[in-house]
């Protein structure tokens, strides 16, 4: 019988001189973010190959759950400490203020919009995910105080499915809609992650992964992508009665739950060449839109050949060396005062019992030492 991998164990970031960073946490940070990335970038070939509209499907079937998911995980120490809450504000309130910000900026000196309106209230692109991940972490000790967390999170979502009313300010529809991948985070032990870090986990996952992959290709004509952007509810979508919601959200919910389990099967558990980009998907995620946007501001797929199979490939290794130059950490060194700033001036000196999340193994999928 094949030994078990070592348990995967919350990192802290190095703050404390304690435990060190798992190699399996930050191996998945990366390989989540590539797939963001990559998402993205194949968004404008969907509209003339199957074969890259069935690939899209399956990838927006799970990644974001999947950031949803770990970003729960490394949120169950989270108890409104003064310690947390500052590194809560630092790693994810300002970086949010900042890039919403400058997103809007870029939009109004690309479009020559003068008047596109600045609203934090408003997330642009990808800034949805840092207002949904303070919402989750500061709910946080009410869905740990709960005896069933997870179907009351998917009541929720269910329920905001079947809302038109549920859109609206901070991307509200979607951060009830992947609510429950966080709550399942919060769930989750380290011997949850043991056990699909088997050989006998990985096999079960290839044909999982490939029948699902088969059905994305069949349904890909037919299938509209909204279902997995969650961007507005159920009821807003054309000819689709409201009610719909209360069946497809469970149903949609368990086929993210199968192929994130699948994808974080095959989520090497040493370290490799790209180990240490984990900690710095934070700057890959907040930057890398800028790029995507400018693709489509700029027409840069009106070129036909990135319309064929080898188009379509180097548009991939494209997304690939985008997304992994932007985790480097020259990138993180320049930025590091805009995404991760400590400003320790702003609070109040705390004790020990004050740690923030990085020091106690709290963290997110995005951020580098918690969140």
């Amino acid at each position: 019988m094949a030994t078990p991998p070592a348990v995967p164990r919350p990192r802290d970031g190095g703050a404390s001189g304690g435990r060190t960073r798992d190699p399996y946490f930050d191996n998945a940070k990366y390989l989540t973010i590539v797939l963001v990335a990559c998402g993205h970038a194949w968004e404008p070939l969907t509209y003339g190959s199957r074969a890259v509209t069935a690939v899209y499907l399956m990838v927006y079937a799970f990644h974001m759950p999947a950031f949803a998911l770990i970003s729960g995980y490394f949120s169950r120490s989270f108890d409104m400490t003064p310690g947390r809450v500052k590194r809560l504000l630092t790693g994810v309130v300002v970086p949010y203020v900042v890039f919403e910000v400058a997103y809007t900026l870029f939009y109004r000196w690309a479009q020559d919009d003068p008047g596109y309106p600045i609203s934090l209230l408003d997330p642009w692109y990808v800034m949805w995910f840092l207002a949904a991940l303070f919402i989750w972490r500061i709910t946080t000790p009410m869905w740990l105080a709960l005896r069933h967390p997870v179907p009351v999170a998917l009541a929720v979502a269910a329920l905001a499915s079947v809302s038109p009313e549920a859109g609206g300010d901070l991307g509200l529809q979607r951060v009830l809609a992947f609510l429950p991948f966080f709550v399942v985070g919060l769930t989750l032990r380290p011997d949850h992650f043991t056990r699909l870090r088997t050989r006998r986990a990985r096999l079960i996952a290839l044909p999982v992964a490939g029948f699902a992959l088969c059905t994305a290709y069949l349904v890909a004509p037919r299938l509209d992508a909204e279902w997995f952007y969650h961007r507005k509810s159920v009821a807003a979508l054309d000819g689709v009665p409201p009610w719909t919601g209360l069946f497809t959200t469970p149903v949609l919910f368990a086929l993210a739950l199968v192929l994130t389990a699948c994808f974080l099967a095959w989520v090497p558990g040493r370290g490799t060449w790209f180990t240490a980009l984990g900690s710095g998907t934070l700057y890959g995620y907040l930057l890398h839109g800028f790029i995507i946007k400018s693709s489509r501001f700029w027409d840069w797929y009106d070129h036909p050949w990135l319309h064929t199979p080898l188009g379509e490939l180097a548009v991939t290794a494209a997304a690939v060396l985008m997304i992994t130059v932007l985790c480097t950490e020259p990138v993180r060194r320049v930025l590091r005062s805009l995404v991760e700033p400590r400003m320790d001036w702003a609070f109040r000196r705390t004790g020990s019992s004050g740690r923030t999340g990085a020091e106690s193994g709290g963290g997110s999928a995005v951020s580098g030492d918690g969140a």
